[in-house]
């Protein structure tokens, strides 16, 4: 039974899933990604560029190049949407294997994890230090956000589209997400990479964050501009752990961003019972 305190029952949520229930999905011989069992005995029959495999299902061999697949890849997304009756997000995504690869194509941020290919995304800690202590900067999440409305948030977080870097990106989110100009935005320092698989949204999220801390002036207070955040808290560590171990309150990802973040700044040390392994869940 999972307990409902603690740090680690964040790390196991994001990591439940049953590859039984799921096939491995190809383009070009290799595995991207993974669809559902019924996704893959429909699409088809549905729609001749998919062929069936003895493991699995993929692309059609003569889709070849970027734009054939892209647009397969679309049309499938449009007959997925309907049939689940979630809308797209016309926001594209790369399709590879690892970041740094050339994209084999692109599909909507929504259908990511119907196919179960990697998502990758940039989480920022926006911190500030007082007499007292550290502190974080938490968003708290419009209430029409498609994913976990209103709950708790990383100061700027979004996902990486494709045709941007990971600076620019990050400079573009933190200033749409915090008002934050390019010159500070580039002041982030990467920190770490953390991976998780989890069935979420008739699917798998099959996510890379990339995760950055930034250190803000005292005086600094962020403002949203996209609609995204609802409102910006200034939170001591302790208060932003224990919602953390004792609560849902953060979408589900941030926790592990935050937990990282505890982990790094010696708020979270050896002598916890859970520390080894999320430490594991940790490594690169």
């Amino acid at each position: 039974m999972t307990s409902s305190r603690g740090y680690l029952r964040h790390f196991h949520a994001c990591n439940r899933h049953d590859l039984a229930k799921f096939v491995p999905f190809y383009i070009g011989g290799k595995k991207l990604g993974w669809v559902t069992k019924e996704l893959a005995a429909r699409l088809p029959h549905e729609m001749d560029f998919f062929a069936p495999l003895k493991d699995g299902i993929m692309l059609a061999a003569p889709l070849d190049d970027f734009t054939a697949r892209s647009e397969a890849l679309a049309k499938a997304a449009m007959w997925i949407s309907e049939r689940y009756n979630r809308p797209l997000r016309h926001e594209m995504y790369p399709v590879i294997e690892n970041w740094g690869d050339q994209s084999l194509a692109q599909i909507d941020r929504a259908a990511v994890p119907w196919f179960g290919v990697k998502g990758f995304g940039v989480h920022v800690n926006g911190f500030t230090r007082k007499k007292d202590g550290l502190h974080l900067w938490i968003g708290e999440r419009a209430a029409d956000r498609l994913v976990d409305p209103g709950k708790l948030d990383n100061m700027i977080g979004g996902g990486q589209p494709i045709g941007l870097t990971i600076e620019e990106n990050l400079i573009k989110e933190a200033g749409e997400e915090a008002g934050i100009g390019p010159a500070l935005a580039r002041t982030a320092k990467p920190v770490r990479t953390i991976s998780y698989l989890v069935e979420r949204m008739h699917g798998l999220r099959n996510d890379v964050l990339f995760v950055f801390d930034l250190e803000l002036p005292e005086n600094f207070v962020p403002r949203n501009t996209d609609g995204e955040v609802a409102a910006f808290h200034l939170m001591p560590l302790p208060e932003v752990a224990a919602l953390v171990f004792e609560t849902d309150r953060f979408k589900f990802n941030c926790n592990l961003v935050v937990t990282d973040f505890l982990i790094r700044h010696g708020f979270i040390g050896k002598e916890d019972g859970e520390y080894e392994e999320i430490k594991d869940f940790l490594k690169d």
